[in-house]
């Protein structure tokens, strides 16, 4: 951490700082970007070399309970991918769901050095925690899953919004945890009963609450809190054909608050039924395009094999039906649920390619870059570590042709794809890779290599093979520490577990440990985390209530 060096002749591209491309000198000292060094400072040479942010993942699955059950569920996958052991680093295994030390090393590898876990069962987290302290190098926080929690669901329906907000409150203080998941809210308590909803105005079995109540409660509470980052959704009736139409609905209700659209690609479809499956994403992006509350994740579909998992049972379930391959179902208790199944993505699959294509087609017609984040919805959609071929794809429009020459042959019929010349810029990909991402998680001292920033740098070579360049960076540094150099792994620090400390709104009725240990399988006082328990952490500031 007391590393002080000099990136000199580097073409920088810092678009928080307004940088696009100029040759700048970056300071670092103790972990952090300095305006100058103090004394004699190491000079890495970045000359005819591109310098950015370490790259910041809003959206992805790298370590829960849930994910650890896919690891166990597909011990096929295991032998896909191998990390050997050497010196100062540790082996691991899977291709579709990586094992904890593998993921850190394959992040690093990337120019990455942020990540968020994108779904969390409160009961669940201290799994998590432990899965998110072994992942090496990145720093990495979690969202809880709140969208069916059977708590919230009793206090809507009672009116009580107040002691909902000191709930949320109570969930993130006690767990360490970074901000608000939804997901398919109020489908997967239905999904306890067999069923899901299919409007926002269907009522939830036995709370008599729908959708657009719980959508609405939790986002009120978020903005109460002043939380970093908006309420992140997983909106109702993902992967069925029509949920545009949801989707615009979901918007609707949540105008002019905040609000993260999670893997909106899965969010995008028209068509009454599969056999007229087709793209809306037309109507989605311009939506978005008009209103600046909203930022998303695409989602976007990579072809090959892929490991569904999501608490969205209803749809798992469905896709099970659909595919054939085996399937995992959990209920978890008070909270939520979980689902996982195996699927592959193929270019001759006119259903996936059309997935393909809309995601594609989101990204270029979502004009502002700020508001729009790459990810695939790992394992979801396919291996984060995949995104240097996404961004060929934005950036080289021939390359994107070509493809979509390979894929199914109505989809170049049947999207606007072909028609679109939008070609992403360096400045582009750094903002939907590090800057945008870093901005809407609230998280002003990551992708930008301003003052006081974190030290968290890539540096690439040069290449117009896009894909080349990002999957091989020639530096990546955490906290200033050089963790990847030349394509090779050579350090192996513990990235922070970020998390935020809500405001005081007060203690949870006395009534409510009664409650916790009348319908919970644990006791009250061990569901807390003790802040001991994440040895290496840093605490965000949340904002002024909104």
């Amino acid at each position: 951490m007391g590393r002080s060096f000099r990136i000199v002749g580097g073409e920088v591209y810092d678009p928080a700082n307004g940088i696009n491309g100029t040759i700048k000198e970056i300071c670092v000292e103790n972990g952090k970007i300095v305006e100058s060094c103090s004394g004699p400072a190491e000079v890495i040479d970045a000359s005819n070399l591109v310098v950015m942010p370490g790259g910041v993942d809003i959206h992805t699955h790298i370590g829960s309970p849930a994910v650890n059950a896919a690891r166990g569920f597909r011990p096929e996958d295991h032998r896909h991918m191998h990390f050997s052991s050497k010196p100062g680093l540790r082996s691991g295994v899977g291709a579709t769901v990586p094992s904890t030390f593998a993921t850190g090393y394959l992040y690093a590898q990337m120019g990455y050095t942020t990540v968020m876990e994108g779904a969390n069962a409160p009961i669940g987290v201290r799994h998590t925690h432990e899965e998110l302290i072994d992942i090496p190098i990145v720093d990495k926080g979690l969202y809880i899953e709140l969208g069916s929690n059977e708590f919230i669901l009793k206090f809507i329906k009672a009116g009580e919004m107040d002691k909902a907000k000191r709930y949320v409150a109570w969930l993130l203080r006690s767990l360490k945890a970074y901000g608000i998941k939804l997901v398919n809210p109020g489908g997967v308590e239905q999904w306890k009963y067999g069923k899901d909803v299919d409007s926002l105005d269907d009522k939830v079995h036995y709370f008599d609450v729908t959708p657009r109540q719980i959508l609405k409660t939790l986002s009120w509470i978020n903005e109460s809190l002043g939380l970093p980052h908006s309420i992140h959704l997983h909106a109702n009736r993902l992967g069925t054909p029509n949920n545009y139409l949801t989707t615009l609905d979901t918007m609707r209700t949540l105008e002019g608050s905040r609000l993260h659209v999670a893997h909106a690609q899965f969010h995008s479809y028209g068509g009454e039924n599969w056999g007229g499956f087709c793209s809306k994403a037309s109507e989605i992006a311009e939506y978005i395009n008009t209103h600046p509350n909203i930022t998303t994740d695409i989602g976007q579909i990579v072809f090959g094999d892929a490991t569904t998992i999501t608490a969205d049972g209803p749809w798992q379930y469905r896709l099970y039906k659909l595919s054939k391959n085996k399937w995992y179902n959990q209920d978890v208790e008070v909270e939520t649920g979980c689902g996982i199944v195996p699927y592959t993505y193929r270019e001759n699959n006119f259903v996936n390619a059309l997935q393909w294509a809309i995601g594609l087609e989101l990204f270029l017609l979502i004009r502002d870059p700020w508001r729009v984040f790459l990810s695939t919805d790992h394992p979801n959609g396919g291996p984060f570590y995949l995104y240097p071929w996404i961004i060929r794809l934005l950036m080289d429009k021939p390359f994107r042709d070509e493809m979509l020459k390979r894929v199914h042959k109505r989809v170049a019929s049947e999207t606007i794809l072909s028609s679109l010349d939008r070609e992403y810029t360096l400045s582009e990909i750094a903002i939907i890779s590090r800057a945008g991402p870093a901005r809407a998680l609230g998280l002003h001292h990551k992708g930008h290599l301003g003052v006081g920033a974190d030290a968290d740098i890539t540096i690439y070579a040069k290449d117009s093979d896009r894909e080349q360049m990002f999957e091989h960076p020639v530096y990546t540094i955490k906290s200033g520490e050089t963790v990847l150099r030349d394509g090779e792994i050579v350090a192996s620090p513990d990235g922070k577990t970020l998390f935020v400390i809500p405001p005081d709104v007060g203690e949870m009725d006395p009534s409510f440990k009664t409650e916790f240990e009348n319908f919970y399988t644990i006791r009250y006082q061990n569901f807390p985390i003790d802040i001991e328990d994440i040895p290496h952490r840093e605490a965000i500031p949340v904002g002024a209530p909104r």
